[in-house]
């Protein structure tokens, strides 16, 4: 019995009936190398891969892979959108208030949505989002005297 080897960024892209191109597989690429990229990160790590391409098109790009279910958006309040390849596990971040910074964390408790609402209005909640506030240990070790 052999392991079956990851299916390739083309083929996620397929998989979702998403076309395939260069910039795509780029940005998708790029995305999960990186670490809560801003569209400006995110296009010029595609630019580096494939050449020139538009902020335009990678914002369609994103709107696309975003849609799809490749890629997460958040947007911490005060923070431009930030996009990471961690998808469909219901996360949570950690987000620094002096310098942006921004960690996953995994669910807070149990299964997903994580968090039981203490009236749900008669929705059927499937998902929480959390953003936890603080210092990161940089800034936390520069505000100590």
């Amino acid at each position: 019995m052999t392991a079956s080897k990851p299916p390739t960024t083309a083929e996620e892209l397929r998989g979702v009936g998403l076309r395939v191109t260069a910039a795509r597989v780029a940005l998708l690429e790029t995305v999960r190398v990186g670490d809560h990229l801003g569209v400006e990160a995110l296009a010029a790590g595609v630019r580096e891969r494939v050449g020139h391409i538009s902020l335009q098109a990678v914002y369609e790009a994103l709107h696309a892979l975003t849609a799809a279910g490749l890629v997460r958006r958040i947007e911490p309040p005060g923070s431009p959108a930030l996009y990471e390849g961690r998808v469909g596990d219901n996360h949570h971040h950690l987000v620094c208030r002096t310098c942006g910074a921004v960690a996953d964390v995994d669910c807070a408790v149990g299964h997903a949505p994580c968090l039981t609402a203490s009236n749900d209005h008669g929705f059927a909640i499937d998902e929480a989002e959390v953003i936890y506030w603080g210092l990161c240990p940089d800034c936390s070790n520069a505000h100590r005297p």
